[in-house]
Formats: C-alpha cells, sequence, structure tokens
C-alpha cells in the first residue's frame, strides 16, 4: 500500500492557551470547582506544557461552557462531516486524484455518533460514487489512524479497491467536561479539534516520493481500559485520563516496536524517521525516555503539538504530512499511535525520493 496524497486541517478558529484560561476564569464556572480543580487548570493552561495553541470548534470561547448533550451533539454533527471533507479535499488535491476515482472511504471517530455515520455526509459532500465502499469506525480513540490504515491495507490487497479514502476526525471540544476528576480537567486543557486524510493506493505514483506502508502490528491490554477511555456522564462524553498513561503509552511503544524488529529480524538502528502520536509533552517525554530518541528525533510530533495541542486521531496525519515536508532521510518510518484500550499500534514506513 502507498500513500498517494495527505491533506491535514482545523477549525479555522485559534486560541492561546492564556486565551483559555481568561475565558474560563470570566465564566463563571471556575468557581463552582474545588481549590485543587482550580489550581490544576491555572498550572496546565498557564505553564508551558507543550502547547501553544489550539484550534477549536468555536464562534467564541464562551460556547465552550455550555456544557449539555444537545449542544455538545449539535457541535459534533455540524464541524465533523465538514473537516473531514475538508481534509479530503485536500488529500485528494494532493494526489491528483479525483473524488470519483475512489473505491473506498473509511473514517475513523471518538468524539460523537451519528447514524448513518460520518461516511454517508462526507461521500456527499465530496460527491463519490454511490457504489463506493463506506466503512465507519468508531471507539479506538486517539490509535484510530493505525486500524484505520490497517484496514484499507486490506481492502487494497485483496484486490477489492484501487483507492481507498482514509479519514480520521475528532471535535473533542464536543467531548469537553469541566468537573473536579483531574484526568476530565486536563483532558480539556490540551486537546484540540482536526481531520486529517490519505489517500492510499496499490501502486505508487510515478514523479513523486514514495511513501510505502510495508507492514504493521497492534496490541491490546484490555485490563488497562479504566486508565484511558470515553465514559458517559448525564448524557455526555466524559474523557478518562489517569496519571499513569504517559509511561503506560511509552512502555507500550517500546515493547511493540521489540517485538515487530525482532519479529521481522530488522535492526533498531534501521529506522531513522519517526512519526509517533503526540500525547501531550509528558508523553513525548516517556516516548524519548522508552524508544531512546532525541528531541531531533520527535521534532514534528513536538512542533504538531505546540500548535495545535493533542489531536487524537489525526495525529499521525498531521505528523506525516510535516516529515515529508522537510528533509527526514529516505528509509524506513517508524509510525506509532495509542489510545483508549488501552492500544498501542505501529507501522513500518519505506520512503524513498
Amino acid at each position: 500500500m502507498f500513500f498517494i496524497g495527505i491533506g491535514t486541517t482545523t477549525p479555522p478558529q485559534g486560541y492561546t492557551q492564556s486565551a483559555c484560561w481568561e475565558a474560563l476564569k470570566e465564566s463563571g464556572v471556575l468557581p463552582q470547582l474545588e481549590p485543587r480543580s482550580q489550581a490544576i487548570l491555572r498550572k496546565v493552561l498557564g505553564a508551558d506544557n507543550g502547547i501553544a495553541t489550539r484550534h477549536l470548534a468555536l464562534d467564541t470561547l464562551a460556547e465552550v461552557f455550555a456544557q449539555n448533550p444537545d449542544a455538545l451533539q449539535a457541535r459534533f454533527a455540524r464541524h465533523a462531516p465538514e473537516l473531514a471533507t475538508a481534509a479530503a479535499r485536500k488529500a485528494l488535491a494532493d494526489a491528483g486524484f479525483l473524488a470519483e476515482e475512489m473505491d473506498a472511504v473509511i473514517i475513523s471517530t471518538c468524539t460523537g455518533y451519528l447514524c448513518p455515520g460520518l461516511t454517508s455526509y462526507v461521500s456527499e459532500q465530496l460527491g463519490l460514487r454511490p457504489d463506493v465502499f463506506a466503512l465507519d469506525l468508531v471507539g479506538q480513540g486517539c490509535g484510530a489512524a493505525l486500524p484505520n490504515l490497517r484496514t484499507a491495507e486490506s481492502i487494497l490487497t485483496a484486490g477489492r479497491a484501487h483507492k481507498v479514502l482514509s479519514i480520521c476526525v475528532e471535535v473533542c471540544s464536543a467531548a469537553f467536561y469541566l468537573d473536579n476528576d483531574p484526568g476530565v480537567l486536563i483532558s480539556a486543557c490540551l486537546f484540540g479539534d482536526g481531520a486529517g486524510a490519505a489517500v492510499l493506493s496499490s501502486t505508487p505514483l510515478a514523479g513523486r516520493r514514495v511513501v510505502h506502508w510495508q507492514a504493521a502490528i497492534s496490541s491490546h491490554a484490555p485490563e488497562q481500559r479504566e486508565f484511558l477511555r470515553f465514559r458517559h456522564q448525564n448524557g455526555m462524553l466524559c474523557n478518562v485520563l489517569r496519571p499513569e498513561v504517559p509511561q503506560m503509552a511509552g512502555l507500550a511503544a517500546e515493547r511493540l516496536l521489540a517485538q515487530f524488529l525482532a519479529a521481522s529480524g530488522r535492526a533498531r538502528t534501521e529506522i531513522n524517521g519517526w512519526v509517533l502520536h503526540t500525547g501531550g509533552r509528558d508523553v513525548l517525554l516517556a516516548l524519548c525516555a522508552h524508544l531512546g530518541l532525541t528531541p531531533t528525533d520527535v521534532r514534528h510530533s513536538t512542533s504538531v503539538l505546540r500548535e495545535y495541542g493533542n489531536l487524537s486521531s489525526p495525529t499521525v496525519y498531521f505528523v506525516l504530512q510535516r516529515a515529508l515536508q522537510e528533509p527526514v532521510p529516505d528509509g524506513s518510518w517508524w509510525m506509532c499511535a495509542f489510545g483508549a484500550g488501552f492500544s498501542c499500534h505501529g507501522a513500518l514506513l519505506e520512503v524513498k525520493s
């Protein structure tokens, strides 16, 4: 399977962390929280936690405090199809393909629910063929991009399609929630909205850099499910984020890579490019520690985190796009994402100019 085109997008409204703190102070919500909770919000939004700005599907920050099920679902229903379609159009333009050339579309999300799913709305807006194979994947959290891409690989390898449109979209602001749970508070300070898309094909495109998806691996630890997941509270999605998650992510990524290298007979030194889900500053630090990486190795993940926050499942599309735009050497690149479950996914890409 080959990446032929990549597209990413975010809502136009970008907000600094300091602006989020000021809006929170003016909202009247802050005094309703316990002093410890107020201190957590002040620290995360006021200190350098690796995030400068986040793009949110809001006309004003005041909208984020309308925490009722109808308002949050309306935000997802309005913005998720728009963001997914915009990212897909950019990926199609990057590939030089028309929408009607797509044989399949696969869309992943975890921050909202529609029936029919997002593929119905995106297919309509893009003008995909009526016979396109449309598949909606839900509930895989931040790591969803790699299962999405593995599904596309299976369809292409089986000969059921020649060109597949892969999309991940999250309206994290449709799942923001404020109470006295530290994980809930930190989540509201870390996540941003956006979408990423890739046009995938069974053959490379002549005259451009080749990105070849070679092999993938996944691991799941259901016994760790309560460390990172969504639960429902008062009819709304509420993120569970325990403080152990950064080290869990680092250890899971280390074990997964070691397992892949042992099975494939490859050496760790063969990998010279890293396309990693950001998670957050502490997650990136844990990944560096467990994978033996330098700040230079993770610079693309770091820059995506600083500009957009944690975008959840679309993140690796943003990181891959940035790595391809900058002079990362050809060769073996390792893509890794992790999330709810607790799950961890990895894939080896071979990149050639």
